[in-house]
């Protein structure tokens, strides 16, 4: 492409994505930064028309918007995942495209094992117990209407070898647990740190997914999968949406193939009242959260940190973190 221009025009698209709170530390490099909370898809256009650089979190950048951003040098994905960016069209124009990783590798992990000792001990059934008066009911010190297990000497199955799935092998470890990495599915002859796909289903006490939605992963997990399960384990998932088959999950729950699940991410965000994952909240080991796994305080400001870092080393001539140009 030509030569940079004096002063980057950087739009960031929807900054409402990101809390309030943290603060957006500018770019160390000579910038005028146009900020918009929320962008629709028809505003899209006008709004990068004049850009050299566009940060996006959720807000889909395609092809035909591309076109009309003659300046476009970089878009700058505010997430690991880049979906929302048309990969193919920035590369016939040379424009880079960058995302951010591992700002998540404390968070999630601590998500996931938050929801499997609120499952493991049933913290949200004893809770609602005592909220509704059972402990004075039950006129002893204490009662025992749900099953508390120890994470201490169960079987984790990680499904997902990637710095996240690592990071919980880690915890769990120290835990006393007995961690279980499993192949791919479908695939043969990863070596001995790996565990069959099938047996991992099998012999696992919980089983927690950390792999990106892919069209060789969406409904990873599905009827007959839940059928594997012979340790009726908990079923955690802080990955992506689409990886579980959302209705045999519900049918699993419902019929006690599984011992309880704790999500993070649906197919549909947010999903609409009467969708299944909904409707599974009436589940006492059901556990739905939000979509904040990755949003603890410290992760989303080393998010925004490391964002504008990614402009500024693009401008500077040093681009990192490219998925594309």
């Amino acid at each position: 492409m030509s030569t940079l221009p004096d002063k980057a025009r950087i739009v960031f698209l929807d900054r409402k994505t990101i809390p309030d709170e943290i603060k957006l530390n500018p770019p160390s490099i000579p910038h005028a930064l146009t900020v918009y909370d929320e962008t629709a898809p028809d505003q899209v256009a006008e709004r990068i028309a004049n850009a050299d650089v566009v940060i996006t979190n959720k807000v889909p950048v395609r092809a035909a918007q591309i076109a009309a951003a003659p300046g476009l040098r970089m878009i700058a994905v505010a997430a690991t995942g880049y979906d929302v960016v048309d990969i193919a069209a920035c590369a016939a124009r040379g424009i880079t495209v960058s995302n951010i990783r591992n700002y998540a590798i404390n968070t999630v992990p601590e998500h996931t094992f938050a929801l499997m000792l609120a499952l493991r001990r049933s913290l949200i059934p004893y809770r609602q117990s005592v909220a509704d008066g059972r402990w004075q009911q039950a006129g002893t010190f204490c009662y025992f209407d749900y099953p508390i297990h120890n994470l201490s000497g169960a079987t984790l199955g990680i499904i997902g070898d990637g710095v996240l799935g690592k990071a919980v092998a880690d915890i769990a470890r120290a835990f006393g647990m007995t961690v279980l990495f499993s192949t791919y599915k479908g695939v043969e002859g990863m070596g001995p740190l790996y565990t069959p796909y099938e047996e991992v289903l099998k012999r696992s006490d919980i089983i927690t997914l950390h792999l990106p939605l892919m069209p060789s992963t969406r409904n990873l997990i599905a009827a007959a999968d839940f059928a594997l399960m012979e340790r009726r384990p908990l079923l955690i998932n802080t990955a992506r949406g689409g990886l579980v088959d959302e209705e045999a999950l519900a049918v699993a729950l419902e019929s006690g193939q599984i011992s309880g699940a704790g999500f993070d991410v649906v197919t549909s965000e947010p999903p609409p009242a009467d969708h299944v994952m909904m409707r599974l909240l009436k589940h006492p080991n059901f556990i739905l959260t939000p979509h904040v796994a990755w949003a603890s305080t410290e992760a989303i400001q080393g998010l925004t940190d490391q964002l504008m870092e990614n402009i500024a080393l693009f401008w500077n001539g040093t681009p990192r973190n490219v998925v594309s140009g």
